[in-house]
Order: structure tokens, then sequence, then C-alpha cells
């Protein structure tokens, strides 16, 4: 029976599959070139097939499905002025290409960035090209991405490029040509990874019956070509990231997680005697090598834009010095000029000795009168572009069209390119080849855009990703110039009649030394997982506190009819938090305005949605360091549904999920310690007021339940006391008995654990400043006595807990204020 329903269920693929084909060959027949109809049958047989194995009968399931795979994996990016990022949209229909056909796109890449790193080493260095006129030296000179103070100066490895992408657009005719270089901060290699597992999760048995050639092996031989160029044997390697706000962060974030290097943002690095360091919980730890993302202007205000604050002074020194390797090295973006173009097949020959075997769109730049002439001539049927990728005066809004231009933007162009015609070029319109997307629950031919990316290797010599990504148009017409950059990405899977070796970046199980240190710690994630502890420990707290204003304690007897000064000093302290201002009177309808206020107000400073923001900002820039499961909790949305009790239940349930996540699912590392010791500081300051609040002499019996249910206590007081509810037992209980998880004496406690496992930098064997305020807060507690606590010694306590943080953060949160020759700050 299973297998008759198995067959069955494998026939209504097949056919689903066949059908889907025969519909969609019959759209698009032999027009534009499209991938399907002129490709090989049998290879997008079977990946349709699996399609329909995804999808069943209705193509959007497939959708629906990769678009969760990638939103499981953490794939994302930002639009300038977004607040937050978007999912990163996936086709479930892959590019499909033959080995045969990618073996020609290979090589034709391999050589252009061969030619490139010829081209940018003569810019740099003898300036031969300019000299014998084979480059106009205006192009160089007057591009903003020519960067005068590299010139002259010899490179770590001797390599300009260590990593490139190219745009590749597929013509009608089928033949492939240049768009565009990415040579600056080349993005997309970690979309192109991230795109395959998704596809992968959702055409399950794709990769075996294509025999589809995996990305790992390229990754591997670019961490493996960078490391080779460093003067240690186990180099320190970071990712250089401008950070959360960049648009492809969480791309940079998953790649530096797969590659094994640092993300670091420029703040987390120092330079000393021309060597670059990461501050780390440890001190300063040298780093070898950047893959630099950031834009290479802003990479040193000493050596480029002064105004930039998201550089490293001194940088570029250490680089020339040969301390640190740069990928790529500033500058490199001068080649990315569109005016390039027009001059590249003549260098080719003239340099290497051969055509380009990618030949570029056609290119005219207006610097040059005949190239102009041209231009004005064919204006209607060309593109006309900014030469430097910078808008000029007559391109407001970038590339146009000439057919489309107004009669007044006709003339507004014109008039510019005849003052500045050197910031213009002219580029023919491309017709770009079909590939299938699903749009509407059926199958629609869209037109398509190729990034690809190479890396140099151990040897010198280029890797090319066997794929990339694709980028699909929103509408049918094919001119690359109305396509613009595209709302679709796909999968780009190169197949071959053979089987292709499991490759994976993990090295062989025996190949590798046991390692048990989880490496280095900057003090920046750090900084972020002690207050990443510290929101989530502040907001269960407050919720904790509304929940009990609302009614809800764990007493069967107490609940709403708390005794009216009991409820006072609960609202005191949301008002004390800063949750909510002191309302006018204490009645039923202020206190659910105060609560209202406190668990949903959007423009708040410090009530749940302003903790959980901040929390959510932390996650954002941790994402390399933090679960997925992690992340997703934290970018959850506010519940709005049921009452304000149902929300507090919602809340509490994700809170209870996340220290859960912490606590089981987190290597004792020193990531998990400052996220620890981030939740006992806080939940030891928030204990220490409730004590004085609630448990000093004279308080009630409302006072003491309360007390009990907002430090989690009340199923431990009951277990031991049986004669009903004690001021001193509470106190003790709450405040001084070690083996309560929730007690403050508990908290001091794991405090000092945790700050005698975390590194120290002195070598004398006295404790520092840190640890020796989390010792006189466990000696102030261990001593004491619940019978004769006080208002004073409780204000003590939270004073050390106050000063322990600041201590904390002087020792291990380096963040550029510290002098770089302090002592104790180890260079290592």
């Amino acid at each position: 029976m299973a297998s008759h329903a198995l067959s069955e269920g494998l026939f209504d693929a097949t056919a689903n599959a066949a059908r889907w084909l025969a519909d969609y060959r019959g759209r698009v027949g032999e027009r534009d070139g499209d991938v399907v109809a002129s490709g090989d049958p049998d290879a997008w047989t079977a990946a349709f097939e699996e399609l329909a194995v995804a999808a069943g009968d209705d193509l959007a399931h497939a959708q629906e499905r990769v678009q969760r795979h990638a939103e499981d994996i953490g794939t994302g990016f930002r639009v300038a002025g977004d607040s937050d990022e978007r999912p990163w949209p996936v086709s479930p229909v892959p590019l499909l290409i033959a080995e045969s056909e990618w073996r020609v796109i290979a090589e034709g890449v391999a050589q252009r960035a061969g030619l490139i790193e010829a081209v940018l080493a003569d810019i740099y260095g003898e300036g031969a090209l300019i000299a014998d006129g084979a480059i106009p030296a205006a192009l160089i000179n007057g591009s903003p991405l020519f960067l005068r103070p590299m010139v002259g100066l010899t490179l770590p490895g001797g390599y300009q490029l260590q990593f490139a992408a190219f745009d590749l657009g597929r013509g009608p005719d089928g033949e492939w040509r240049v768009l565009a270089d990415h040579l600056r901060a080349p993005a997309g290699a970690g979309y192109a990874l991230e795109n395959r597992l998704a596809t992968s999760r959702t055409l399950g048995g794709l990769q075996g019956r294509l025999n589809i050639f995996r990305h790992a092996p390229f990754f591997t031989a670019f961490r493996d070509g960078l490391a080779a160029l460093c003067k240690r044997a186990e180099p320190r390697i970071g990712l250089l990231t401008p950070g959360r706000w960049n648009a492809s962060y969480a791309e940079q974030a998953h790649l530096a997680r797969y590659l094994g290097f640092l993300l670091v943002e420029g703040a987390d690095l120092a330079v000393a005697e021309d060597r670059l360091y990461v501050r780390t919980i440890a001190g300063l730890k040298r780093v070898d090598a950047l893959w630099q993302r950031a834009d290479p202007r802003m990479l040193d205000p000493l050596a480029f834009d002064s105004h930039s604050t998201i550089g490293v002074a001194g940088l570029i020194d250490a680089f020339a010095a040969h301390n640190v390797l740069i990928s790529n090295a500033p500058g490199a973006g001068v080649l990315e000029a569109p005016a390039l173009q027009a001059f590249l097949p003549a260098l080719s020959e003239r340099i290497i000795g051969e055509k380009l075997k990618l030949p570029n769109i056609a290119t005219w730049w207006c610097g040059d009168d005949a190239a102009r002439a041209t231009v004005e001539a064919r204006l209607d049927s060309l593109m006309i572009a900014p030469a430097f990728g910078v808008n000029p005066l007559g391109l407001p809004d970038g590339a146009v069209q000439g057919s489309e231009l107004s009669a007044e933007a006709r003339r507004t162009l014109l008039e510019d390119m005849a003052r500045r015609p050197q910031d213009y070029v002219g580029q023919e319109l491309v017709r770009l080849s079909t590939m299938p997307v699903v749009a509407d629950h059926q199958l629609a031919a869209r037109p398509f855009t190729l990034r690809v990316f190479a890396a140099r290797g151990v040897d010198g010599d280029w890797t090319v990703m066997p794929g990339g990504f694709a980028r699909i148009g929103e509408h049918p017409d094919i001119r690359a110039a109305v396509m613009g950059k595209g709302i679709w990405s796909a999968d780009v899977a190169i197949y071959s009649p053979d089987p292709v070796p499991q490759a994976s970046l993990l090295p062989a199980p025996d190949s590798t030394q046991i390692r048990r240190n989880p490496g280095t710690l900057p003090s920046r994630v750090a900084d972020n997982f002690y207050w990443l502890g510290r929101y989530l420990e502040r907001g269960e707290a407050l919720l904790a506190i509304i929940r009990a204003m609302l009614g809800n304690s764990i007493d069967a007897d107490a609940g709403a009819a708390l005794d009216h000064d009991t409820v006072g000093r609960m609202a005191g302290l949301v008002v004390a938090a800063g949750a909510a201002a002191h309302p006018a009177h204490l009645k039923r309808p202020d206190l659910v305005q105060l609560a209202r206020t406190a668990l949903d107000a959007l423009d708040g400073w410090n009530n749940i949605p302003a903790i959980n923001r901040m929390a959510r900002t932390i996650a954002q820039v941790s994402r390399d360091r933090l679960s997925a499961d992690v992340v997703r909790l934290l970018d959850a949305p506010h519940p709005t549904k049921g009452s304000m009790l149902d929300r507090c239940g919602s809340l509490q349930r994700r809170y209870a999920a996340l220290s859960g996540l912490a606590a089981e699912h987190m290597g004792r590392t020193a990531a998990w310690r400052f996220h620890d010791l981030g939740r006992r500081v806080e939940r030891g300051l928030a204990v220490a007021r409730l004590v004085r609040t609630f448990g000093m002499t004279g308080a009630s019996s409302d006072d003491l339940t309360t007390l009990l249910d907002l430090a989690d206590s009340q199923i431990g007081y009951r277990q031991r006391y049986l004669t009903g509810i004690a001021r001193v037992p509470v106190v003790d209980l709450v405040a001084l008995d070690p083996g309560n998880p929730r007690s403050l004496a508990y908290q001091a406690d794991r405090i000092a654990e945790h700050l005698d496992e975390l590194p120290v930098l002195n070598d004398d064997g006295l404790p520092e400043e840190q640890q020796a305020e989390a010792r006189a807060l466990c000696a102030l507690l261990s001593t004491a006595s619940a019978a004769r606590l006080d208002i004073g010694q409780l204000d003590q306590a939270e004073r050390q807990l106050a000063h322990l943080s600041d201590a904390i953060a002087r020792r291990y949160f380096l963040q550029g204020a510290e002098p770089l020759r302090a002592g104790g700050l180890t260079l290592a």
C-alpha cells in the first residue's frame, strides 16, 4: 500500500511537471532565447519534477516553501531609508547551466579578473598605460574611485584583487556579455550561498539527479588564498562591515560565520606600531587580514576621507608596512567605472595578447571627441549613463534610455555633456534572455542577469564559483535597462553528466587539531551580549510587575484585591523604571492605563516595547553569533490581540523561551558568560529594589505575597514554610539564600564565578577591580542577617552592583577611549 501511494505521488509530480513545461514552452516558444525553450529538456524536466514534488499541484506552494527556508536561514537585505530588513526574495526555480557552457563563462571571468589585476597594477605602479595613451589620464584622475595615496605602494602578497564579482547578461542568441564589474567590496556571494541552501531544501533531490557543482570548494579556495598571503601560519582574519545599516549586513554576518572570520566594525580595531589589532576581552589581538565590505574611501581617516567614522586611523600605514592584508586593495574600484569598459577590449589585446572571451557591452566614453559625436548621433538608440557611477547634472536620476528623454531633459543632458563630456558614457541597449519564475500561481518568463564570483586561491590563480545568483526582472520587457535591479533572485545550478565530489567547507574529519577554545571574543560583542542579557531580564521583571498589577498573583486570595498601599508600591516601581508616568490616582482605570502604557506604548523610552527594540537591535548586530531561533524570537512582532493579561502571557512565554535557549543551547563560552552576567546584574538590582520596597519592617501580608510573586519564589517558600507568611523567612529566601536561583545572594555568587573564569590582564595574582567588587558584594550578603537586613544594606548592595557593572564595562568593553598602551592591554 505504501509503495503504491509513493509511486502514485511520483506519477502525479511527473504529470504536473510535464503539464507546466508544455504550457510554458508553448507560451515562450523560441523567442528571446528563453533558457527552458533553448536548453536541455532532460535537465529542465528533472528540475520541474522536483518542483512538482515540493509544490503539489500549486506552484505557489513551492514559492512559499523556498521563501520560508530563506527566512529560516536568516537571509535579508536593507533598502536605503528602511529601518527594518526585508526578506531576501528567492525564486523556487533555479537557473540551470550545463557544465560545457559554464566552462566558457568561467574561463572568460578568470581572464577578465587577471586583466583587471594587470591594469590596476600599472595604474598604481609604473603608469605606462596612461603615459602611452592606452588609457586617457582624465579617465583615471577624474574618477572619484581613484585613490592617489595608493600610488607607488607595494602590496602584501603583490595583488590588488583577491575577490571580484561580475554581472553578466545572456542575449537572445545565447551569447554572454559583461554588464558591470564589482571590485571595491563585491557583494552577493553570501546570497548565492543562501539561495543554494534554500533551493536545496525545497528541491531536495535535484543535487543528485543533475550532479550539481557545489559552492564549498570556491569558499575554501578564497579562505585559504587569503591565509596564504598572511605572515603567520594561523592568521586571524576579519570581515570588516560598515555595520547593521549596510544593505547587505545580513549577508556579511552569514559569510563571517560560514568562513570562520571575525565580523568586526571599525570601532573594534586599532593600529599600534603599524600593526592592526582587534579589541577583545583579553586585550588587543593581532589581525592579519581584512576582507573589507566598506567604501574604501572610508577605511582610514588619516589616508582618505578625514570625516570617516567607520574606518581605522593608521590602517593604510599598517597595510603599506605589509603587516595586514586588505582585500581588495583600496583603489581597486577605479576600474568599476563604466567608462573603462570602452578601453578594456584594446587593453586585453595589448596586455595579454588575447581578445576578451566575455565581451563587454559596447561602450563609448564621451571624454573622447569621436565617441561623443557617436553618442550624440545615436542618442535615441543608446543608454546614457554616468561615466564614474556618480550622477552628473544631466542625469539627476542616473542612467536613462535616450529615446525616453523629454525635450527638456534632452536639452539639459546635451548642454551638460558639452560642458563636462568626461562624465558621460553611451552604451548599447542590451536584450536579455528569459527564465521561468512563479507569478500568479503559474510560470512566467522574466529577463535575468547573472552575478558571478571569482576568488584567488592558494596558488594565486583565479577560482570561479560554479554558479552565483540570478537577478530576475519584474516585467516581461527583456531590455536590461528596463529590468533595473530586479525583484527576485534564483540559485544558479551548474550541472554535469558526471558525479561531482561531495565537497564541504569543513575539513576532513581527522585533519584538524582538536580545539576547545572558542576563539577570539571582540569587546563589542561582549558588550552586546552583556546588554542583551540585561535588557531581557529587565523586560521580564517589568512584565512581572504589570501582571501582578493586573491581578495575576499566584496566591488565590490576592490578585485584584491587593492592598491599596501594595498596589501603589508596584505603580511606583513601574514609574521608577521609566516605563510610564505616575497616574493621578490609584483607581482601577488609572492602573489599567498605567499598565497599558508600560506594556504597549510605542513611544515609551523604557517600557516593554522599548526594551524589546533595544534587545532586537543588539540581535541585529550579533546575528553571526546568535542562533536563528533566538533571532526569530527577538524579531517577533509585539502581540496585539487579546486582553492585556493574554498579551502579558504571550510575552512571558517569549522571555522564557529566550532564557531556555541561553541556558540549554549556548555553549559555555565567554560570550555566554557575558550574557549571563548581564542577566545576573540586572536581576540582582531588581531583587534589591523589590526587597527594599516590599520586605522591610512593617510589610503587610500583601506586600510579602507580592514580593514572593515578583521574585518567582512563591512555590519555594510554601515548600519550606507551612505555617503562613512571615517577613523574616521571606526576606531570607529572596535576599540571602544562596540556594534560591532568584535570590540576590545567588546572583552575587554567579557573578563572582563568571568573573573568576573570564580572562585577566594582570599576572600579579591580585584580583582585578571587577573581581574585587564582586567579592565584596558576596561578603556583604553572606554575612547579613535576614532579621537585621535594612534599607541601608540593600542600598549598599544596589550601589555595589552598579559599581560592578561599571567596572565590567571599563575592563572588558574597550571601544576606543582607552590608550592603546594602557597597562595590561596585551598585544598578541
